[in-house]
């Protein structure tokens, strides 16, 4: 059976391959890097890209941790002895610089614990700053593709999840239109951790083709101040919904990750407007009403 190890050494490939992938589609911009250590045990590599042709912000983020298993967190599993842990994945978030590309955002990981206990889990949703149907049915089908190709019964369910994850319960909306989450994907008669790892393998390797797709084809579609000014609304969601919600971004402070590459998903600027009303009839209002749980995109 895959070894933690070699999960540890594909991730870090995968880092690899995304970040060359978003730089040539992007045509100017390249990512900087940072190498971090976590006094608890580990570090990563923070690799993070600003002010390119086509992505304003974007992080591509590899770590790998271990430790103590923060009180916090025992308490939230349910366990009372104290057991170390291993963790490492890749997360992204790609911020452009123009209304008309989504914003993206995806997560592979891998979880293990000492008293033998391990699971995968991650994701990968879109956030369309104005959402376009053909675009939206277009994601699904790739993400639908990449989940039959292991099992038929994981897009409708994981989608289900995304839906419930990605909801920002203060507002009774969306991020935007999902995507798929999964969390917790343990070995059971169905499926053993090699079948389990090559499944993340395939979310993860969809991100480079999905999200360069929507670079190429909407970078050059004009727009003007109000199609920025409500970009920055919706990017003050999204932050709303990281701060508020976000598993993984609690779990980074809780285990005393790097601030640095945890909140790199924050975009560069964002606005809040008090009591934002959307003009009827407007792309704007359309984009709002759609960002509800259940549409089935393909």
């Amino acid at each position: 059976m895959v070894t933690k190890e070699e999960i540890k050494l594909y991730f870090e490939g995968l880092q690899d391959q995304i970040c060359a992938a978003l730089e040539q589609a992007d045509g100017a911009a390249k990512f900087h890097e940072d190498l971090w250590i976590r006094e608890a045990g580990g570090g990563g590599r923070s690799r993070v890209i600003q002010k390119g042709n086509v992505i304003e912000k974007g992080g591509v983020m590899f770590s790998a941790v271990w430790g103590d298993l923060h009180e916090k967190m025992l308490a939230s599993m349910g366990l009372k002895e104290k057991v170390d842990f291993f963790a490492t994945g890749v997360s992204i978030v790609i911020h452009p610089q123009s209304p008309m590309v989504p914003i993206i955002h995806m997560n592979v990981r891998y979880f293990e614990m000492s008293n033998g206990v391990f699971w995968f889990g991650g994701g990968i949703d879109l956030t369309p700053h104005y959402i376009v149907d053909e675009d939206a049915q277009w994601f699904h089908q790739q993400l639908k593709d990449a989940c039959d190709k292991h099992n038929v019964e994981y897009y409708p369910k994981f989608r289900t999840w995304a839906d419930d994850y990605f909801f920002n319960t203060h507002r009774n909306e969306t991020r935007g239109i999902g995507g798929i989450f999964f969390d917790y994907q343990k070995v059971d008669e169905t499926r053993d951790k090699n079948q389990l790892f090559e499944f993340v393998k395939s979310i993860g390797e969809a991100f480079a083709p999905i999200y360069t797709y929507y670079m190429n084809k909407n970078k050059d579609i004009p727009y003007t101040e109000r199609e920025k000014e409500f970009q920055a609304l919706r990017r003050g969601r999204y932050v709303e919904f990281n701060l508020v919600h976000d598993r993984g971004t609690k779990f980074g402070l809780e285990t005393n990750g790097r601030t640095e590459s945890i909140l790199m998903s924050m975009p560069p600027m964002a606005q809040w407007v008090y009591n934002y009303q959307a003009e009827e009839g407007s792309e704007e209002e359309r984009t709002l009403s759609l960002l509800k749980k259940g549409i089935e995109w393909v």
